[in-house]
């Protein structure tokens, strides 16, 4: 397998201004489209800071900090109004939490990725919220909530149909693993900063160690996570090759990460991704789903593939995706694309961490572009096949739209094959090769289940690691063979192309809506295969 010229990762992502942020930050997701703000910020590509300024902070030396050479990390205690974090920024409903229980009398704050997140300028997936009271506090201040999870519980506080997570200090302290015994109380530490310290020390990344108190506006660094922030490195908490063996799914969050912020990898953690990468095969499917799913449907997974490619995990979670990578003699580090990565990127200019998609479309976009590869298409089979399932149009009536369609295909994928004659006059062909396609589809998904397909999908290559994972479940392949694998004979006669362009639904595509999932699908293969000039 060839290795060679250096690929970045793209940190441009979809982002609301401040100003619009404020007025759309409380709204339901179908309510959210793509030009929703005042000033069209929305769907826009903008840059985030990658590289957070030097701000006011008051800051102490102590024997607990992560240590360079013979530099000791101070702990910190900073100015949030110094990194433009404003209460206003935080949705109504964790503010209604924060507030009932800080009024209850108990300490409360922001933490992890919905901190950094805030610093970055960028919008969080969500708010976690870590409190001095014990679950069964929390119970009595919200009787509605629920106590999940076994080895790490958490309280479930629903606000109308938002879920904030709510954690406990104490829970934190029992469940958690116990500090690095060369970490000792800071000499001058108060009680409430060792607490803090102590819980920081469990977390993931540095990035992620981060804690916001609200009421006070002061963000709390116990572990450089600033630093890094500023230096858009993502590195573990506690030594790299230990953090993965204890929590093998911290390898996936790391990428996750990265591909997301666009942060780099440290030596040491890019090291122990790739040479702990074989142990992901001990994860249950479910989580692999999960983490993966946290890649691609939340806005990076353009990023997340290449990524996955280049440490050399693709080969263990998408074998079916990694043997097109050798096939189109892409590198490690390649910098160019191809139809995967194309359709991926345009994904992710419709998607975000505040409006996901659910996991059929992504995997319905994997099903589809197997299938081109098994058996390149004319576009204008594609073309059909798109209008058909974004409308619920008759068949025939898609094929006579798409031959009006005037745009140019992308003549550099390979998936694309020539125009065929054979379908150039004859509707009744084109129409049984959009049929046909349309069953390849199924069959492509199929794969993706049987375990013997997937164990020699990188047969060719003796050379790359041998995985036969299977993390999608028969169920869940079976509705996306429903959802794309089909187009209606007979159906609506519309006699105009329908506007791709339409609002989205972003609250059905969330919960993998049927007809919002084919549209948002048909979309992304339209674009990718006419490019918008």
């Amino acid at each position: 397998m060839a290795y060679g010229s250096y690929f970045s990762i793209s940190s441009r992502a979809l982002v609301f201004c401040r100003p619009c942020y404020g007025s759309i930050r409380d709204l339901p997701f179908s309510l959210r489209t793509p030009t929703i703000g005042h000033c069209g910020c929305v769907g826009a590509i903008a840059a985030p800071r990658s590289l957070v300024k030097p701000r006011k902070e008051e800051s102490r030396e102590f024997s607990g900090a992560r240590r360079s050479k013979e530099k000791v990390m101070p702990w910190k205690k900073l100015d949030a109004n110094e990194f433009g974090i404003q209460r206003s920024m935080i949705p109504e409903s964790t503010r209604m939490v924060l507030n009932k229980l800080r009024n209850k009398g108990f300490q409360v704050y922001l933490v992890g990725g919905c901190v950094r997140d805030l610093i970055l300028d960028r919008i969080p997936k969500d708010f976690d919220v870590i409190t001095s009271a014990e679950l069964k506090e929390v119970r009595k201040v919200f009787p509605r909530c629920q106590i999940v999870g076994r080895r790490f519980p958490i309280c479930h506080v629903y606000v109308d149909d938002i879920i904030i997570e709510v954690s406990s200090f104490s829970t934190s302290a029992r469940t958690g693993k116990a500090p690095n015994k060369s970490f000792r109380k800071p000499a001058g530490c108060s009680e409430r900063d060792y607490i803090r310290w102590k819980n920081c020390l469990q977390r993931d990344f540095t990035v992620n160690g981060l804690m916001f108190d609200p009421s006070e506006n002061v963000v709390y660094d116990y572990i450089g996570g600033v630093e890094d922030i500023r230096n858009s490195k993502v590195r573990t908490v506690s030594a790299a090759n230990l953090s993965f063996v204890e929590d093998t799914a911290r390898i996936l969050r790391a990428i996750r990460i990265a591909a997301r912020l666009g942060f780099s990898l440290t030596k040491e953690v890019a090291v122990s991704v790739k040479e702990l990468s074989s142990s992901l095969l001990r994860l249950a499917p479910s989580r692999i789903r999960m983490e993966l799913n946290y890649m691609m449907a939340y806005g990076s997974a353009e990023a997340s593939l290449r990524l996955l490619w280049r440490f050399g995990i693709m080969e263990i979670l998408l074998p079916i995706q990694a043997s097109y990578f050798v096939s189109q003699g892409f590198r490690r580090r390649d910098g160019r694309s191809n139809m995967l990565l194309s359709l991926f990127g345009n994904l992710d200019r419709l998607v975000a961490p505040d409006r996901p998609s659910h996991e059929f479309l992504w995997i319905g976009i994997l099903a589809f572009h197997k299938a081109l590869v098994d058996q390149p298409r004319d576009p204008k089979i594609v073309a059909s096949y798109c209008l058909a399932i974004y409308s619920e149009l008759s068949l025939s009536e898609a094929i006579e739209i798409a031959r009006t369609n005037s745009k140019q295909h992308n003549s550099n994928f390979q998936e694309l094959s020539g125009h065929e004659k054979d379908i150039a006059d004859s509707n009744s062909k084109l129409s049984q090769q959009v049929i046909n396609f349309a069953e390849s589809i199924k069959s492509a998904a199929r794969k993706m289940n049987d375990r013997d397909y997937l164990a020699n999908a990188m047969s060719k290559y003796p050379q790359a690691p041998g995985s036969d994972m299977v993390f999608m479940s028969k169920p869940l392949l079976e509705r996306v063979e429903k959802m794309f694998g089909s187009v209606r004979r007979k159906g609506k006669e519309e006699r105009e192309a329908p506007n791709l362009e339409r609002r989205i639904n972003y609250k059905s595509l969330a919960l993998g809506d049927f007809h919002e999932t084919r549209r948002v699908f048909a979309r992304i293969v339209f674009d990718t295969v006419y490019p918008p000039t």
